[in-house]
């Protein structure tokens, strides 16, 4: 073998290494790219769960809310309610000792 047989055997063999190498990283290159386009859809997906979350969050405090004013609505009219009560008692103790 001439020195030139050898040496362009041996550029044949760096040739074919280097073309394998290259169709293993663009194989290695288009998983990147498809567990990216993975990640994304996921991560689009709990975007949105979270934006639900927190428009069930929101809703939660707003009936939460409601609810509170409600019991205090309630506890406010059992207040009145009383205090009529004992305005009328008085009335009526007031009115007996006039007559």
């Amino acid at each position: 073998m001439t020195p030139n047989e050898k040496t362009i055997a041996t550029f044949e063999t760096r040739m074919r290494q280097m073309i394998l190498r290259f169709q293993e990283l663009k194989k290695e290159n288009n998983d990147l790219y498809a567990q990216i386009e993975e990640d994304e859809k996921q991560m689009e997906t709990l975007r949105q769960q979270l934006d639900q979350k927190q428009k069930d969050y929101e809703a939660l405090k707003m009936a939460r809310m409601i609810s509170i004013t409600d019991g205090d609505l309630q506890s406010a009219k059992d207040r009145l309610a009383k205090l009529i009560r004992e305005v009328n008692k008085c009335i009526g103790i007031l009115s007996d000792e006039n007559e």
